[in-house]
């Protein structure tokens, strides 16, 4: 698996550099040659994060975790990576090395309680049609983390979010 490092705002010295490339190895019984793992590692505001995206013939698996310690974080987002890749297996497993579940996980699974994926609530409001700063505007005045609207210059359904770094997010959908 190739190894993409990118840092914002954070120190990496090589021996911690070496350290997320050995054990992301780890995760080479599950991949062919043919996969890239993108580990993105920031500091804002003191919280240091780390995310770790992987790509393997057209399908993605992603983790994110934030702390005041870069070394907990790996600790806390390979076992996750891990777990997407088991919990999709049936998914994946045409597209992934032949033996890759013949062993055991890597990371035991501590049975974490099983979330609920039920839609609990439906809401149902108006879309108007508007521009992206007014859609911004109104997200603020209403103090949403995201807008759903119809954007006035593509005729088209836009969603505008807040990003974990307190910028924007434009969600365009092509159809």
């Amino acid at each position: 698996m190739r190894v993409e490092i990118n840092v914002k705002n954070y120190h990496l010295d090589n021996e911690f550099s070496e350290l997320i490339i050995k054990k992301l190895s780890r995760f080479d019984k599950y991949f062919n040659d043919n996969a890239k793992a993108k580990v993105k590692l920031s500091t804002q505001n003191k919280t240091e994060t780390m995310e770790i995206t992987v790509s393997f013939n057209g399908n993605v698996v992603r983790s994110v975790a934030s702390s005041d310690d870069m070394k907990s974080n790996l600790d806390v987002v390979l076992p996750k990576l891990e777990r997407q890749i088991i919990k999709h297996r049936s998914r994946f497993t045409d597209k992934m090395k032949k033996t890759a579940f013949e062993s055991p996980a890597l990371y035991e699974d501590k049975e974490e309680p099983v979330r609920s994926t039920n839609v609990v609530k439906v809401k149902k409001f108006q879309v108007s049609v508007t521009t992206v700063e007014n859609a911004a505007e109104e997200m603020e005045l209403l103090s949403h983390d995201f807008y759903v609207f119809i954007n006035g210059d593509t005729n088209k359904v836009n969603i505008l979010y807040r990003r974990n770094d307190g910028d924007l997010g434009l969600i365009e959908p092509e159809y």
